[in-house]
């Protein structure tokens, strides 16, 4: 196993790999259950975004797993170097890989980074939904700090 900086050709691995982690743990599944497609775009086709606005926000800050030649996982970052935060927005590790430390191991990897960049702080969030992420993150030194209510609204309709 090596972690390993971004290279644009991972793009496209990554955002399958996304899909897959955030299936059953993403806002915007719950939105599309909620409301159906939004705009003619599926929940998927939003989420898999997100990596590509984290390659583009920090390419350096974003770290990929790779064991054989094959993308396991990543971990991305954002960095406020004013205030001292370092900001983890997205993590993924792939379905077969689960359950072996690689989970840690990226957050570790991200954590020395942004000490590396002389931060003070790190934050991540996670949803209710997602066991993984409440039981991973506290036991990788994260404490809770508090909770947040997402809320959408259809502006084409009646409020519901």
């Amino acid at each position: 196993m090596i972690i390993r900086t971004y290279r644009p050709d991972d793009l496209e691995t990554l955002r399958d790999l996304t899909v897959e982690g955030f299936d059953g743990v993403s806002i915007d599944q719950n939105m599309e259950k909620r409301f159906g497609l939004i705009n003619g775009r599926d929940w998927r086709w939003r989420k898999a975004r997100h990596v590509d606005d984290d390659a583009a926000a920090n390419p350096d800050g974003l770290f990929i797993a790779e064991q054989d030649g094959q993308i396991v996982g990543y971990v991305s970052t954002r960095l406020d170097r004013e205030a001292g935060i370092g900001l983890i927005p997205n993590m993924v590790v792939a379905a077969g890989h689960r359950g072996q430390g690689l989970g840690r191991l990226l957050i570790a990897y991200a954590l020395d980074y942004f000490r590396s960049q002389g931060l003070n702080y790190a934050k991540i969030e996670t949803l209710d939904q997602n066991a993984i992420g409440q039981h991973l993150y506290p036991a990788s030194g994260f404490v809770e700090v508090a909770r947040q209510i997402h809320y959408v609204m259809d502006l084409g309709g009646e409020p519901k």
